[in-house]
């Protein structure tokens, strides 16, 4: 008898925490954990975590979108994913009261043969999965959600139209439904601005800001220092410019504008400037909200 309670109770303490308090007769509710402060990234965190830093006041939850495109010769294609994770984790840990929700991989694009870099989904798609995740959260018990995007594609119409219609159907139980545009395209514009202003050369997609920030997050596994030196692509249109023709040759590797001075140190300027304002405008809804 002695020797059957000896290996139960061997078995028991050799299971994880959630097992091991039921083979007890504990309640989920009387499993204790203690939760570091730069613990914030969700997919990173146990259930009992999760909880424990809800009740501590991380009631806000981030998602923050990235994309798979083609970026570029010198830039890999996750690159939004992969600047969107460091990112969202950046604003939770200067917040303090968030936690950064797993980043969809997915935006509105189109796949192309002649340029194999981009898989892409509908701004439909894209609507349902943002309706979905942030309900999701909500019923998790988030009392604030803020949506955010590292790819400009749909975000002006997308995002704001979803935390419009959540945040007006759940407003009445005290929980709220934002758009953080400021991230990115605030962001965006003033670093090209400032970019201009200092007399580098005009760009968009692939261009100075994305591979600087990719530079400096990432480094060599991120960006092809060796392409820099050819990282020049098509030419960018400049406003009240008339349209390019159509038939003029094109380079057509991805780039818009130049990239050849692009850098991490300019990267961090760009990270930085990012984080800022989202953590501004954020701080901003929270307090309007009360």
């Amino acid at each position: 008898m002695r020797v059957a309670f000896a290996v139960a109770l061997l078995a028991a303490s050799s299971l994880p925490l959630p097992h091991r308090a039921a083979a007890q007769g504990l309640r989920n509710e009387d499993i204790r954990v203690s939760v570091p402060d730069t613990l914030v990234e969700f997919e990173r965190m146990t259930w009992p975590e999760v909880r424990a830093a809800m009740q501590k006041g991380k009631t806000t939850a981030l998602f923050y979108t990235g994309g798979t495109e083609q970026r570029g010769p010198q830039n890999a294609n996750g690159g939004h994913n992969m600047m969107a994770r460091a990112t969202v984790k950046a604003i939770a840990l200067t917040l303090g009261n968030a936690i950064a929700m797993p980043v969809l991989p997915y935006t509105p694009n189109n796949a192309s043969a002649a340029i194999p870099g981009t898989i892409g989904i509908t701004n439909e798609i894209l609507t349902a999965i943002l309706e979905r995740v942030t309900e999701q959260a909500i019923a998790t018990g988030f009392r604030n959600v803020v949506l955010m995007g590292d790819h400009g594609g749909g975000q002006a119409n997308v995002y704001a139209d979803v935390a419009s219609r959540l945040d007006a159907k759940y407003a009445p139980q005290g929980v709220h439904v934002y758009y953080g545009d400021e991230t990115y395209a605030k962001a965006q514009g003033d670093f090209t601005q400032w970019l201009a202003d200092n007399g580098y050369p005009s760009g968009g997609h692939g261009s100075i800001a994305d591979t600087s920030e990719m530079w400096y997050l990432g480094g060599a596994e991120w960006v092809r220092p060796a392409l820099m030196p050819s990282a020049l692509g098509d030419p960018v249109r400049e406003p009240g410019a008339a349209p390019a023709d159509p038939n003029a040759p094109r380079l057509n590797n991805g780039i818009t504008g130049d990239a050849r001075r692009s850098s991490p140190e300019l990267g961090k300027r760009q990270f930085d400037l990012k984080v800022e304002y989202a953590v501004r405008q954020i701080r901003g809804f929270l307090a309007g909200a009360r």
